[in-house]
Order: C-alpha cells, then sequence, then structure tokens
C-alpha cells in the first residue's frame, strides 16, 4: 500500500483484520491484522532506524524473514553470450533502485511514521505500516528475489533497507537514497488493501513536479514496461478497482514527486481479495513477481 494510499478515494485504507479467506489462503505463513509487525524472533534486536540504509548488496546474513538464498536460483538466467561463448551479463554497469515500501517494525513507533515531510507539493507522513500479511514482509521478500536476479545480470542494485527488522525510512529519505544512487531506473515494490471484491494490479506513474521533470517521459515508458511484463508473466489481472487499464497518474506520493530518476511504483494485487492474496502470499508467487519486474527492467534499459 502507498505511503499516502489514504488520499486516495474510496479504498486507501488499510485493512485492520484480515478476512476468514485471506488467513485460510494464507495458512501457515506469517500472518497478521494490518499493521501489525510480523518480525521473525529470530530477527536482529536493534532498532529499525539503524537498517535505513543504500547498500548496493543485501548483507550476506539471511535474516529468517528474507527468502532463501537457493530460491532465486529459479530466476531467469542471464541471457545472450559473448563471443567466447560465456554468458552476458547484460546489465553490467547499471544501476538499479529497488524501495520495498514500508518496514516490518513500523507498527511500532507510530510517532516517527507521524512526522512531517515534503513530497514535492505538500506534506505527508514519513510513512505508513502497511495492510495484511504483512505487506512489508511481502515487499521485501519480492525486493529480495529481485535484487538477486538483477545481481546476476550484472546490475549493481541499491536497496532503500537491507531487512525487514526495521522502522522507516520516510519516504523521501527513500526517494533521496535511489536519486543519489543515479539509478538507471528504480522501482518501488507495494501491495493494495482495497476493497475484498477487487483484484488487480496497478502502475502508479509521476506527474511533471519539478524534480523529476526531465524523467517523466522515461518513466511512463517504465511503467508501461512493467505492466506488459505483468500480463504476460503472472496470473495477475489489470486492476478492476483502481486506476485505468492498469496504470494511473499519482501527484500526491514523494516516492514519484521527488524522483530524479524513471520510476514507478506497483501495487501487485489486492491483499484483501483471496484470490489476489493466494499469489502474493506464496514464495512461488512472490518469485514470479520478482522475475516480471526483472523482465521489465531489463527491457527498459536493453530492449530485450
Amino acid at each position: 500500500m502507498t505511503e499516502r494510499y489514504r488520499r486516495r478515494p474510496p479504498h486507501g485504507h488499510a485493512d485492520r483484520n484480515l478476512s476468514a479467506a485471506m488467513a485460510a489462503v494464507a495458512a501457515g505463513l506469517v500472518i497478521s491484522a494490518c499493521g501489525a509487525a510480523a518480525p521473525s524472533p529470530a530477527g536482529p534486536a536493534t532498532s529499525a532506524r539503524t537498517n535505513v540504509a543504500s547498500s548496493p548488496q543485501p548483507s550476506s546474513r539471511q535474516p529468517s524473514d528474507r527468502p532463501a538464498a537457493s530460491a532465486s536460483a529459479s530466476a531467469s538466467a542471464s541471457r545472450g553470450t559473448t563471443d567466447g561463448g560465456q554468458k552476458a551479463k547484460l546489465l553490467a554497469g547499471k544501476v538499479v533502485g529497488i524501495d520495498p515500501g514500508h518496514n516490518g517494525l513500523n507498527s511500532t513507533d507510530p510517532s516517527y511514521l507521524a512526522q512531517q515531510v515534503w513530497n514535492g507539493r505538500a506534506l505527508e507522513d514519513c510513512d505508513t505500516t502497511g495492510t495484511g500479511y504483512t505487506e512489508a514482509l511481502f515487499n521485501f521478500n519480492v525486493a529480495t528475489y529481485l535484487s538477486a536476479d538483477l545481481r546476476r545480470e550484472g546490475a549493481r542494485v541499491v536497496m532503500t533497507r537491507t531487512s525487514n527488522h526495521g522502522v522507516g525510512p520516510c519516504v523521501d529519505r527513500r526517494a533521496q537514497i535511489l536519486d543519489r544512487a543515479h539509478a538507471d531506473v528504480a522501482i518501488d515494490i507495494h501491495a493494495d488493501g482495497g476493497p475484498s471484491s477487487g483484484r488487480g494490479f496497478t502502475v502508479l506513474e509521476p506527474v511533471a513536479d519539478g524534480p523529476n521533470d526531465k524523467v517523466i517521459a522515461a518513466s511512463v515508458q517504465f511503467g508501461s514496461d512493467v505492466r506488459s511484463a505483468f500480463l504476460t508473466r503472472t496470473p495477475m489481472p489489470v486492476s478492476n478497482y483502481y486506476g485505468h487499464d492498469g496504470l494511473i497518474f499519482r501527484t500526491d506520493l514523494a516516492g514519484l514527486n521527488l524522483t530524479t530518476v524513471p520510476k514507478v511504483l506497483i501495487e501487485t494485487g489486492n491483499m484483501r481479495n483471496a484470490t489476489d492474496a493466494a499469489l502474493l502470499t506464496s514464495a512461488s508467487g512472490q518469485r514470479r513477481i520478482a522475475r516480471a519486474l526483472e523482465a521489465a527492467i531489463n527491457h527498459f534499459l536493453t530492449g530485450r
């Protein structure tokens, strides 16, 4: 769920009670009420604010809520070969930014989340807790799979957070991390908390707002690539309750208003819908989503 989703009528409120259908499809997984943190007992005990980082490589230590390293082995292999027959790394020299929305312990520090930051047009909350499963865990899992895929392609990856055991960073800081990395492209990963009857994904695109003026056209192209990849590589349909044909322009999100690199935000599906939730909460579904995003990034950066 986007950081100021409640500005969007009428489906912007996080769901604080997962439906019985959601609980059933996610049985056996880490499930909590909307906004409630679901940290692993094995996770670090340190404050989240210590994990606000822009390291190009995730820590080699695998927290218990991070997808196992072996899981990423199913990602698509590097495409193409060199003249010597070796696999070419299509994204060598490229920098890709990934922002996994929210954070696992956001709900533990409401005063931090409520502090006001400038989003390019107005003040907004630093961040929100996200929606059910928890969303923060979903976002981080997909980001971790995607990061591994992209590094195999030769890219340098910059993430706005490198664990799911923290608070923040604020949405303006997330934009700043990726801007300062001079990312060639960036993606904000979220899942929605819309009406339980609604299904599907939506790609959120920026509107010219000063800092992002020079990257609007490129962001729109990248959004088209993401939409196409989702339709061809995942079973998730375009949203039937938000946006138009899987796309919407937003003017009130710091991550899009303040970007100086090509960027979109994707609501990958609706966690309050049982069918969508079954995909979003499964490891295989999360890998498919990561592979679709990798394909979109590859197409945007290389044309392949």
